[in-house]
């Protein structure tokens, strides 16, 4: 009889793991309720032990608005650290807020050392709901987590029987469980009820062990913000961050990454003054490209990448270099 699977579950609080004070609570409960640890939400289903042998534990227990940057290392070190000395585990199931959880899912797609999967996992409803998505959808972050050809396809979300990348999912709606969608490059595949875990795609950008990012390494991530452009804006939040001298800003400007003239000239002072600085879209789709413009006033462009995600990828490159081409072929690799 051959041997299950090994898998780490790894909670660090959010709605999959709260207990709200009735069972029709779905909006208060962030408020009123309170969290259980991972083995109580584990002890909801035991089904998973026919999947796999689980080994679970706390990190930490917060909602996602609670975790960021200052928590991101720890939990990428934990994940890296199963792995090493583990070396039996097969994969790991991440349990996180939704709020947060694209954000966390990208910066581990980019710094875990190891093709095994990761898969991270939340609800929309908390665990006492009537209708909570909370106990299917840990048992399915662990089976597909536990499925073998799962390996290689970096940090990954599951959510609602659909299976993400990290790197290009985001939740587009704050209530409903079908809220993880992923950009026009589509999802990765499905955890269905049938039992089967199917992908029909692959990310192609380069993630995990293809990377230079070395989280054991990394103390303080470099501060780098975000500023929408948006009608009738102006220079007033772009200088604010140009007068904190943050190590990085990203522009999410309207349509192909433009803004309003006054901010791009403070932008541009920025940048002189050795702030680097990435132009992204507010737009949900699409490509910022690059120009012989913007080339040459010294900005990178984000791609495909949403805001947020062009944020985590410069807090990560300015760990390992200022060049502005180096960077720039990051957003171009990842």
């Amino acid at each position: 009889m051959a041997a299950r699977p090994v898998v780490r579950v790894i909670g660090t609080g959010g709605t999959i793991a709260t207990i709200a004070a009735n069972r029709l609570d779905l909006t208060r409960y962030p408020e009123t309720g309170h969290r259980i640890p991972i083995e109580e939400s584990l002890a909801r289903i035991p089904e998973v032990h026919d999947l796999a042998e689980v080994r679970s534990e706390d990190l930490m227990s917060e909602a996602s608005s609670f975790i960021g940057p200052g928590q991101w290392p720890r939990i990428a070190r934990r994940v890296n650290k199963a792995f090493r000395e583990e070396p039996d585990v097969d994969g790991v199931v991440l349990t996180h807020g939704t709020g947060t959880m694209e954000e966390t899912a990208y910066f581990l797609h980019l710094t875990v050392d190891s093709p095994k999967p990761v898969v991270m996992t939340g609800a929309m409803r908390p665990a006492s709901a009537l209708g909570t998505d909370a106990d299917l959808n840990l048992y399915n972050a662990i089976r597909a987590a536990a499925d073998p050809n799962a390996v290689g396809r970096g940090v990954m979300v599951a959510m609602n029987n659909q299976i993400h990348s990290g790197r290009d999912v985001s939740k587009t709606d704050p209530l409903h469980v079908e809220t993880f969608k992923d950009n026009d490059m589509g999802l990765l595949g499905y955890v269905d009820p049938d039992g089967q875990v199917v992908f029909y795609r692959s990310t192609v950008r380069k993630h995990t062990t293809e990377t230079p990012f070395v989280v054991e390494r990394i103390g303080i991530l470099p501060r780098v913000d975000i500023v929408s452009t948006y009608a009738g804006s102006d220079e007033l939040l772009v200088e604010a961050v140009r007068r904190n001298r943050s190590a990085g800003l990203v522009l999410a400007g309207v349509g192909g990454g433009s803004g309003n003239a006054a901010a791009t000239q403070t932008a541009l002072d920025a940048i002189r003054e050795g702030m680097t600085i990435v132009l992204a879209s507010r737009t949900a789709n699409g490509r910022v490209v690059m120009t012989p413009s913007k080339e040459r006033q010294g900005f990178i462009v984000a791609d495909n990448l949403l805001p947020h995600k062009a944020r985590i990828l410069l807090m990560l490159a300015l760990t390992v270099t200022k060049n502005r081409g180096a960077i720039q072929q990051m957003f171009y690799d990842y």
